[in-house]
């Protein structure tokens, strides 16, 4: 499968399976916890251009700098990924929850896909949920 195809199967994937990530599953463990941990961190690191986290909001259709506070302590699993989130604000103090998909390929973990799941608290389109 090209890499293409894998990033819009992920996406499609995401859209209509993704619960909200506030949860923790606790059979997630010790190197591979630290290993997904680790890989989010890295993201966070590599996508930081001066002191703005670059990503693209699909919400609003613009590219986002912004500043990055914390990373979730939660990690769950779904499907072939790993999901916690990082919060950020922008330079109007706008709270970004930012969900980060790690996968696993020969024992490196990367970050996948990374989706703004909430700003402000408002959840975005692409969950599925009950409200």
């Amino acid at each position: 499968m090209t890499h293409s195809l894998r990033v819009i199967t992920l996406i499609l994937f995401i859209g209509l399976t993704l619960p909200a990530f506030a949860a923790d599953d606790p059979s997630i463990q010790g190197k591979t916890r630290a290993d997904v941990q680790a890989a989010m961190n890295a993201h966070v690191t590599e996508n930081t251009i001066g002191a703005g986290y670059v990503i693209y909001d699909s919400g609003d259709g613009k590219v986002k700098a912004l500043t990055f506070k914390e990373l979730h302590s939660g990690i769950v699993k779904k499907g072939d990924f790993y999901v916690s989130c990082a919060d950020f604000t922008d330079s109007s103090g706008n709270l970004y929850d930012v969900d980060l998909l790690v996968g696993e390929s020969d024992g490196d973990f990367r970050v996948y896909q990374a989706l703004v799941h909430k700003v402000n608290g408002e959840k975005r389109v692409y969950e599925v949920e009950d409200n």
